[in-house]
């Protein structure tokens, strides 16, 4: 009988593909101002049948300008986002395409104009920017969103249909698998314990023990974990809570404890999902990040009292400051970099880089941006310039990198960001700034608006903030030598999934002016002694002895013309042709000859000995680098 059931099991047919299409004609005006990415236009299939997806196609058919203004995406039931072009084709007009993940060539190269006449068939047939093949394995029933939107001005069209085709096969034997979530104080005081606790079950109605379940739950900045209790383990490192099997009609719980670091009036959201399982989940897709499904869950509290604006540090400047002022600079609507030339600093560069998104153009906001503008203004009055960053992301992990780069290290700087604020289902500003002496990370300090709060190097956004308001206004010092600077700004995990436009002003530059700092140490070891030779040799007569002339520049500033001498004791005689230089004492390995003059002085450094005096030079010596001179004596 065993038998019979293992041959009956292999010849057993699969189960039968089947294909449904669902049409939408309802026609429609698509336009920066009908259709805006903030509110675009959208066009759903209903499905009633629940199967399981094993491919999606789906054809669009609209007349519209300029193609190259449009972003179409395909949502799911379960929240599983794809984008099916975005800002392709430029001049060209018009689409009439069947998207198809097998079709031989990418919707980016259409670069051609379709024709508007009646369809299904399409036109033409190409593959997605996204990939359709995500929303396998997922349910068919419920509502499927077609979203278009024009992302640009100056053309419009309309939408004439769409077709959504799902070819499926009956559902597998499933695990339902939910996660729900709750934290044990919604106000708590900074400094306080909190604990979230997490539960994931799998319905008693499931067919299937899920196996290898994990659950992701990464601690969000704003609490400090202290431990964790309950079923399984839990990594603090990788937030990933491994759970092993549920069976039906079973709850696992975890419960995870921490303090809480952020200030006053913020709002802390930490999210969980299921990241893994063996089993298929009809209406949710482990780590999919999508937040309409059951395995997905989020907790907030609000750290009570009432926030009030931070006092900056003083930047304290030996030297002097100088100014990177937007009111005395140029930059043009759109441009992406600039260079500058600044009092004792030298040519320092500007430059912006974005990912995940557009920028905008706004004439109230100076333009195409990046732009110099002066509407968005801290509450400075007169209103000063800034640069403004509008842009239009897709994602949350869409940012803009803004990068300043100084040809030489300056002892400390500040400067301000303006609007950085939270508006509810539009967008959530996070800024995170970093700076680098050398290759080495420099942290600054952040102090925050009453719209936003502060943890670590990073501003978030929670409050609205009106353009000529000080509310958003975060302010950034370095108290330590920097060479470059980066300002990356985008969202947390407040934005919706799509954020809509959102921006950011970088305000003046205070720069302290370098100065250099001459640091010198000398050391000496025996080298060998008439009795012991080199081993353990000691300074006795006839022993021979090692110095180390090491001049390190501490500073912020390139040191010119450094000159170091070293007058030898009288109860010892220099050792002609034993002159090293080098950048250590332990690498000082370049012979130096024993006069003033030669190549061997600048190769970069010179060493000499006059009478009874040994002498060190180099030209210059940047921040943070070293000269090393040894030499050996003879004890008299």
């Amino acid at each position: 009988m065993l038998a019979w059931l293992a041959l009956a099991l292999v010849v057993a047919p699969a189960a039968a593909q089947t294909s449904a299409t669902y049409s939408n004609t309802a026609a429609g005006a698509i336009s920066e101002t009908a259709t805006p990415c903030t509110g675009p236009m959208v066009r759903n299939f209903t499905v009633a049948s629940n199967t399981q997806v094993t491919d999606v196609n789906i054809g669009v058919q609209l007349g519209h300008s300029y193609r190259g203004d449009l972003r179409i995406t395909l949502t799911s039931p379960a929240g599983t986002v794809v984008n099916l072009i975005t800002n392709v084709g430029t001049g060209a007009d018009n689409l009439n395409v069947l998207f198809d993940d097998s079709a031989a060539a990418s919707i980016s190269t259409h670069t051609a104009n379709d024709n508007t006449a009646a369809a299904p068939p399409y036109q033409r047939s190409f593959r997605p920017e996204g990939a359709l093949a995500d929303f396998n394995g997922q349910g068919t029933a419920g509502t499927w969103q077609l979203s278009i939107c024009d992302s640009l001005n100056g053309d419009s069209g309309s939408f004439t249909r769409a077709d959504l085709t799902l070819t499926s096969v009956p559902l597998s034997p499933y695990a339902d698998l939910s996660l729900a979530k709750s934290v044990s104080n919604a106000n708590p005081s900074a400094g306080a314990s909190i604990s979230y606790t997490l539960s994931v079950t799998n319905a008693a109605g499931s067919a299937l023990t899920a196996t290898g379940v994990t659950v992701q739950d990464m601690l969000p900045a704003g609490v400090t974990f202290t431990g964790a209790s309950g079923f399984g383990s839990y990594n603090s490192t990788t937030g990933v809570w491994s759970v092993g099997s549920i069976p039906p009609g079973t709850t696992r719980t975890l419960t995870i404890s921490g303090t809480v670091s952020a200030t006053a009036g913020a709002t802390i959201t930490n999210v969980a999902e299921v990241s893994a399982s063996s089993a298929y989940d009809y209406d949710s897709t482990p780590g999919n990040g999508a937040a309409g499904e059951d395995d997905y869950a989020a907790a907030s509290f609000t750290v009570a009292g009432t926030r009030t604006a931070g006092t900056p540090p003083t930047l304290v400047c030996p030297a002097g400051t100088t100014t990177l002022d937007w009111d005395s600079v140029t930059w043009s609507a759109g441009a992406t970099s600039g260079s500058y030339a600044l009092t004792a600093i030298g040519t320092t560069g500007f430059n912006i880089a974005i990912s995940g998104g557009a920028f905008l153009n706004n004439a109230t906001y100076g333009g195409q941006s990046p732009t110099r503008q002066n509407i968005v203004t801290g509450a400075l009055s007169p209103a000063q310039y800034s640069i403004f960053e509008l842009v239009d992301f897709t994602s949350q992990a869409g940012s803009v990198a803004s990068t300043i780069t100084l040809p030489t290290a300056v002892p400390g700087a500040q400067f301000r960001l303006f609007d950085v604020d939270y508006a509810a289902g539009q967008f959530a500003d996070r800024v995170t700034v970093t700076g680098s002496f050398n290759g080495t990370n420099v942290t600054p300090v952040l102090t925050n608006g009453t719209a936003n709060y502060v943890i670590g190097s990073t501003a978030y956004g929670d409050v609205l903030s009106a353009d000529a308001s000080a509310d958003g206004t975060v302010t950034v010092t370095f108290a330590a030598p920097v060479d470059s600077i980066t300002i990356d700004y985008g969202s947390h995990s407040l934005a919706p999934a799509n954020p809509g436009q959102q921006g950011m002003a970088i305000h003046d530059f205070l720069f302290c002016r370098p100065v250099g700092n001459l640091l010198i140490a000398k050391t000496s070891s025996v080298v060998s002694d008439p009795s012991n030779g080199t081993t353990n040799p000691k300074a006795v007569p006839g022993a021979t002895m090692r110095y180390c002339l090491l001049v390190t520049n501490g500073g912020s500033a390139t040191t010119t013309g450094i000159l170091v001498s070293d007058p030898l004791p009288a109860t010892t005689t220099f050792v002609p042709g034993s002159l090293r230089s080098g950048t250590s004492c332990a690498g000082a390995t370049t012979a130096e000859d024993d006069d003033a003059a030669g190549a061997d002085e600048s190769d970069p450094f010179g060493a000499a000995i006059g009478g009874t005096t040994v002498s060190a030079s180099t030209a210059t010596l940047a921040p943070a680098a070293a000269m090393a001179v040894t030499f050996d004596v003879t004890v008299n």
